[in-house]
């Protein structure tokens, strides 16, 4: 999307609200509606104008006995907000939840709700991510 990041994931902090090219792009930032809706915070909100979508991206690492569950979680968590926001701006909204154990186990559809991202992610760089996250965890805590 032409966003500016640093060359060190970990060190990086996004800006909590980005308009680019038509699309506006929210980090950990709660979703005014206009009913109550207590999960009212995804991730990232991808809201593009232009072609009245928006994805509801949620991330999640969880350890991996918990990994196949926290995805059907995450979808359920954040249903009523998908209808909502589809409601008020009129626009295709989808969930994309993208969980990876922190072993880097990766479920089988993940690709594809990468492939609904701008740029098509693949999984390779958020699993080695997720395993140096980890590794650097196990580090620190063996001391």
């Amino acid at each position: 999307m032409g966003l500016q990041v640093t060359d060190r994931y970990c060190k990086h902090v996004p800006e909590r609200v980005i308009n680019v090219n038509g699309t506006t792009v929210t980090w950990d930032v709660p979703v005014i509606t206009d009913r109550t809706i207590l999960a009212n915070r995804p991730d990232i909100v991808l809201h593009d104008k232009k072609e009245k979508t928006c994805l509801l991206i949620n991330i999640a690492i969880p350890v991996d006995s918990n990994f196949n569950t926290k995805e059907t979680e995450k979808l359920s968590k954040y249903k009523d907000l998908e209808i909502e926001v589809s409601r008020m701006w009129k626009v295709r909204t989808k969930i994309v939840p993208v969980i990876i154990g922190a072993l880097g186990t990766i479920k089988k559809g993940l690709d594809q709700n990468l492939q609904l991202l701008p740029g098509h992610p693949s999984t390779i760089k958020p699993q080695k991510i997720t395993l140096m996250s980890t590794a650097h965890i196990i580090c620190k805590v063996l001391g």
